[in-house]
């Protein structure tokens, strides 16, 4: 038997031999990376841009504007009337994410009303796409900060269309601040009354319309999960959105209702360039594990998913990060 003196030197031994030859692997795979850097992952039914122009935006952003323009139809997505004779109201559904969900949630039955802020040409836009697939959609436009416009957002939806299945809570608003110091307080009240107040009202207004089967789904964010030094306030709000989520849910289980949250990753909407300067948004998403943003229409699925009653049924108070996978 070996005395322990001589047993470490050779486990050290050992360690130092396994170090060597991982040392040549890096030595190698380095050698690679600074030939070519990694091409952005492409696994969809048509392949994402991964550079953008520099662009920026004045607030609250125009999809119209954008370039390249958003991708939200989904082509390679089939519908199964997985939400057929259903009625959803979504906010911030004039573009972006919002647009996307509108749009798949038409192909799978749904009548759609869609809240916007002021972006009149992105919501006809929203909502001639919604009425291409042969559903119902209304336009409502307002503040969601604003409780009586909610509750008013929610009775015109139930009396055009008779009932109201399923609320996606998704207005957002953000800005990038660097030192708390800069963070102002009408900066910080204005993405608090939007982000907060906006999912609390809209859910509280809706509760008593939504039978049991309905759904209500956040839009959460990466954010929310792993936080970020540039959007404090931001992330603190999606922070707020998951636990509003999971606790909302635990209230809603006697009634039949289910809430979940979906918290998306980069995607390429106009609330980036409306926030970040020209010469960040040439570089979006590229920090990814997937070294890209994703694109709406790879994010509207899972709203689908927690919507509906077919696919999610005995799922409510999660939330689904959906931000390109993990290891960047």
């Amino acid at each position: 038997m070996a005395s322990k003196p001589k047993q470490a030197k050779e486990t050290a031994e050992e360690g130092r031999r396994v170090q060597a030859g991982v040392d040549v692997v890096d030595e190698k795979s380095s050698s690679s990376k600074s030939e070519s850097a990694k091409a952005p992952m492409q696994a969809g039914v048509r392949e994402y841009p991964s550079k953008f122009p520099a662009q920026h935006q004045r607030k609250s952003g125009s999809e119209e504007l954008l370039e390249p323009k958003p991708m939200f139809e989904a082509p390679g997505y089939k519908g199964s009337q997985k939400l057929k004779n259903m009625v959803a109201l979504i906010t911030g559904g004039d573009s972006g994410i919002g647009r996307a969900v509108a749009v798949l949630f038409a192909r799978e039955g749904a009548d759609v009303g869609i809240c916007f802020l002021e972006e009149k040409d992105d919501a006809a836009v929203t909502k001639a796409a919604v009425e291409k697939e042969g559903a119902r959609c209304i336009l409502i436009q307002g503040d969601v900060s604003n409780s009586d416009f909610c509750k008013a957002a929610v009775e015109k939806t139930v009396a055009d269309f008779g009932k109201l299945d399923v609320l996606v809570n998704n207005a957002a608003f953000q800005e990038h601040t660097s030192d708390i110091m800069d963070l102002t307080d009408e900066h910080f009240d204005r993405t608090l009354k939007t982000n907060l107040y906006g999912y609390f009202y809209m859910a509280r207004a809706a509760i008593p319309h939504i039978k049991p089967g309905g759904s209500i789904v956040m839009t959460g964010s990466v954010t929310g999960i792993e936080g970020s030094k540039e959007l404090l306030d931001y992330s603190m709000t999606k922070g707020g959105i998951h636990a509003f989520t999971r606790s909302l849910s635990s209230q809603l289980i006697d009634k039949g209702i289910r809430v979940n949250a979906v918290a998306p990753g980069p995607v390429w909407t106009p609330l980036n360039p409306a926030d970040r300067p020209a010469e960040d948004v040439a570089k979006f998403g590229t920090t990814s594990a997937m070294h890209r943003a994703a694109q709406p229409e790879e994010i509207a699925p899972a709203f689908v998913f927690m919507a509906a009653p077919c696919c999610s049924s005995y799922i409510t108070g999660e939330i689904l990060p959906v931000i390109g996978g993990y290891g960047a």
